[in-house]
């Protein structure tokens, strides 16, 4: 293990980057605050602006994986794909299988430029959540608590919002509802027999309404579908704490588009569509464990040097003053406020133990247990 390697692993370091990102985002949430007074005066750069100030966030995120971890993406897709990649409105379908899903959803959105002006329907607990859920209110992302009685006005008018949107928009969509797990798995393909639905291997049963909806109410906003499946190489199953510890992964997708005029307006054939689609997604995965990649053509998009220079400015602004409050505090000798301090950095970490958690697959939501069990 080289000394780069080890560092990497070293806790003082993660407590470190995990200082910088709470503070700056903490700041980066007063900041939205403030923009509020934009909304009346001028909705469209209001937008703007807070497409900037998340960017700042969330490609700290974005660093660790690409620049720290060091991990590859590539896709598999066509040429005329990949030029449209960052240049058009589209909802983006991924699979739900790993910890880090939504993290390789955000880089491949930082290299084409459409980071900070991702969306996703994400579920309401997530609202509460520091950082994460504060950042994504001011950023508009539409929040459901997947009861659909209690969801249909705010879901249809939060995405009714984003209609005129000024920035290009990729819309995240789960359609599994939840992350694989196997006892998910079991009960979702209990369900799709009983609907006498083909069973999937690698996915489960997509949640219809949640798609038909936002393709109703984005008709006229987004041109495209993109079908996205990933996996990584050599079978592994990468960990956020793995990625906090420099552990390098290879992600695999799959890119495939659907204009949006090829995709049945009608709600029930449109659900039809999404279960076909989820058939070939079952498909693709089949392929990738056979043979180690997906089909089609490769492409490796650069990493752009963004977000390691946002994360240098937010590191520079906040080490310097906390090194040197750590250095006074100790010099002190005082017993107090030595205390104090030690209390701080052991909420610090619990703080960020918790952030962690809600990426964890052993610590989801309960939601696929049960609610698999009710009809779509």
């Amino acid at each position: 293990m080289g000394l780069f390697a080890y560092l990497k692993t070293q806790f003082i370091l993660h407590l470190l980057i995990s200082f910088v990102f709470i503070v700056s985002g903490l700041i980066i949430n007063f900041i939205q605050l403030c923009t509020l007074v934009l909304w009346p005066i001028n909705k469209q750069l209001y937008r703007r602006v807070n497409c900037r100030l998340s960017y700042s966030l969330w490609s700290q995120l974005v660093m660790l994986l690409e620049w720290w971890a060091g991990t590859e993406c590539t896709l598999f897709t066509d040429k005329a794909t990949m030029d449209k990649l960052g240049k058009e409105h589209v909802i983006v379908i991924l699979n739900h299988n790993y910890e880090i899903d939504f993290l390789c959803g955000w880089t491949i959105c930082e290299r084409f430029g459409v980071l900070g002006s991702s969306k996703v329907l994400a579920k309401h607990e997530l609202l509460k959540v520091p950082l994460i859920g504060w950042t994504w209110y001011f950023l508009e992302i539409v929040f459901c608590k997947r009861r659909w009685e209690e969801d249909k006005d705010t879901v249809i008018q939060g995405l009714k919002n984003l209609s005129d949107y000024p920035e290009c928009m990729w819309f995240l969509l789960y359609c599994e509802g939840t992350r694989f797990t196997e006892k998910k798995h079991q009960i979702s393909m209990q369900v799709a027999e009983s609907k006498g639905l083909p069973k999937l291997k690698y996915h489960l049963l997509p949640r219809t309404k949640g798609f038909t909806t936002t393709m109703q109410c984005l008709k006229g906003t987004v041109s495209a579908v993109y079908d996205v499946t990933l996996n990584f190489k050599d079978k592994r199953n990468p960990t956020l704490l793995g990625i906090l510890h420099g552990k390098k992964y290879k992600a695999d997708m799959s890119v495939r588009r659907f204009p949006v005029e090829d995709i049945p307006e009608d709600e029930k054939e449109c659900a039809n569509w999404l279960h076909k689609l989820y058939q070939e997604k079952d498909a693709l995965q089949e392929h990738y464990e056979k043979d180690g990649s997906f089909p089609g053509p490769q492409f490796k998009p650069r990493r752009r040097p963004w977000t390691l220079l946002n994360f240098f400015f937010w590191a520079t602004v906040l080490l310097s003053p906390l090194i040197n409050f750590a250095f006074g505090v100790f010099v002190s000798g005082s017993p107090l406020l030595i205390i104090g301090f030690l209390l701080f950095i052991g909420i610090a970490c619990f703080a960020v133990r918790r952030l962690i958690g809600v990426t964890e697959i052993g610590k989801g939501s309960s939601y696929g247990n049960q609610e698999f069990k009710k009809k779509n």
